[in-house]
């Protein structure tokens, strides 16, 4: 990899993913420099999608420049050059980085989610995916391995989607499962129309912390399987992630007029103790949780990143069905414009 590439990753996770850059550094050279470039792929994916207006050609512009990543011709900008270089280096599933594509997709359509399901579907594009693919440029492709990466991977995202309910319902998103406010007795509506930290969401917080930190208990007998020296990186960012839902707590769940975060000083403190868990010697125990099923939502997943595993007959049509969709309406928004200005002229 361009070692100035490689720079520029680095920086870019720096100041748009604190808790993985303090992670980072627990991890060897020939981990950290391709996991920077996977992060920082992924964070312009996750940027290019929050950030702009117009999020179904930002989805489909995503898409063509990861087509331009497995062609081997990257678009001219580190994150591109450095994750094809990754991409070439370790033979990486394209249906890992495909999968966090369509979970933005379904971010670009507005997507809700009736059940907790749906949910942990959701969650297994956007993050579960990294979780793989991390396993497989650590050259970890057991299967018992991939499911508890992917554990991982739901319950940060668990724990992201409970720290933001305020600041994803005043910029008018919602994934707390629309069930849950029927359960309640409530209205989706109603609480995007007003976001109030009432019992009711505050319950619904405590629900997806609940369910968050099952799967943080599941993932953690996975390290065992990581190289040795991969082992205090995951470690800590587990801590790191699973402490956010430690403050969130403390504050009674209110996620909506504040933002659950950790401190400098907290995360030295995880970081400290995953590098003592994982030191010297000492032999990481094997649980039993090691062998769960992978959860349904993310079977998927293990199948497509597993050596030898055949890939799902049906994944590339529900993937192009999900840019079908973004694609008609970004060709419907266009056409819209173009009539808008016809009748100003």
């Amino acid at each position: 990899m361009n070692p100035e590439d490689i720079a520029h990753c680095r920086d870019a996770i720096r100041h748009g993913s604190l808790s993985f850059h303090a992670a980072s550094r627990l991890l060897p050279r020939r981990v950290r420099d391709p996991a920077l470039a996977l992060y920082a792929f992924c964070r312009l994916a996750d940027d290019e999608v929050d950030l702009r207006a117009d999020k179904s050609a930002s989805v489909l512009r995503l898409r063509d420049r990861l087509e331009r990543v497995y062609e081997g011709r990257p678009f001219n900008a580190a994150p591109d050059r450095a994750f094809a270089a990754l991409v070439d280096a370790i033979g990486m599933p394209r249906a890992l980085p495909e999968a966090l594509l369509e979970g933005l997709a379904w971010d670009a359509m507005g997507r809700r989610y009736a059940t907790l399901s749906d949910l942990r579907a959701y969650s297994a594009r956007v993050a579960s995916a990294v979780g793989a693919m991390m396993c497989v440029l650590m050259g970890v492709r057991e299967r018992h391995a991939l499911a508890r990466a992917c554990d991982l991977g739901l319950a940060m995202q668990l724990t992201n989607i409970a720290r933001d309910i305020g600041e994803d319902a005043r910029e008018g998103r919602l994934y707390l499962p629309t069930d849950w406010f029927d359960e309640a007795g409530t209205s989706a509506e109603a609480f995007l129309s007003r976001p109030r930290a009432t019992p009711d969401i505050r319950e619904m917080a405590a629900r997806l912390l609940r369910e968050a930190d099952r799967y943080y208990h599941r993932s953690e007998a996975g390290v065992a399987l990581l190289p040795a020296d991969c082992r205090a990186g995951i470690l800590a960012a587990r801590y790191i992630y699973a402490a956010i839902g430690q403050d969130l707590r403390a504050a009674g769940f209110d996620s909506v007029t504040r933002r659950a975060h950790t401190s400098t000083r907290q995360k030295l403190g995880w970081l400290t103790l995953a590098g003592a868990r994982t030191a010297g010697t000492f032999v990481m125990p094997r649980s039993a949780l090691l062998y769960a099923r992978p959860a349904p939502e993310v079977a998927f997943l293990v199948e497509a990143a597993a050596d030898g595993a055949p890939q799902a007959a049906d994944w590339s049509d529900k993937l192009h069905d999900a840019f079908a969709q973004l694609a008609a309406r970004d060709a419907a928004r266009r056409n819209d414009l173009i009539e808008l200005r016809r009748r100003v002229r």
